[in-house]
């Protein structure tokens, strides 16, 4: 069964760096998935796609939060991360990520809440 389990700070301040981690089980991210993504939806708005690695380790962002964004993995613990830096009250939001399998479908975790504030 394939579960994604985001982890990370609840609670950032402003102008500091989020990070997050999302955890796989039941399959490799290094055979089994084709790419993981990041996504968030912020209160009262839908969601917003921020990026996404493949398993090449090519990375692609959202032109909008490109310049604060980092993906990458870790494939001994079978897991990928996210980073944006210089956080602001904007971005807090519900933090999802994905993994999409080389049928296409895509496997979603639960989410986790994301605040900045001071």
């Amino acid at each position: 069964q394939v579960q994604l389990q985001e982890s990370g700070p609840g609670l950032v301040k402003p102008s500091q760096t989020l990070s997050l981690t999302c955890t796989v089980s039941g399959g490799s991210i290094t055979t089994n998935y084709y790419y993981g993504s990041w996504i968030r939806q912020p209160p009262g708005k839908g969601l917003e796609w921020i990026g996404y690695i493949t398993n090449s380790d090519i990375t692609y962002y959202s032109p909008s939060l490109k310049s604060r964004t980092s993906i990458s993995r870790d494939t001994s613990k079978n897991l990928f991360t996210l980073q944006l830096n210089s956080v602001t009250p904007e971005d807090t939001a519900v933090y999802y990520c994905s993994a999409t399998d080389y049928s296409e479908y895509d496997y979603w975790g639960q989410g986790t809440q994301v605040t900045v504030s001071s």
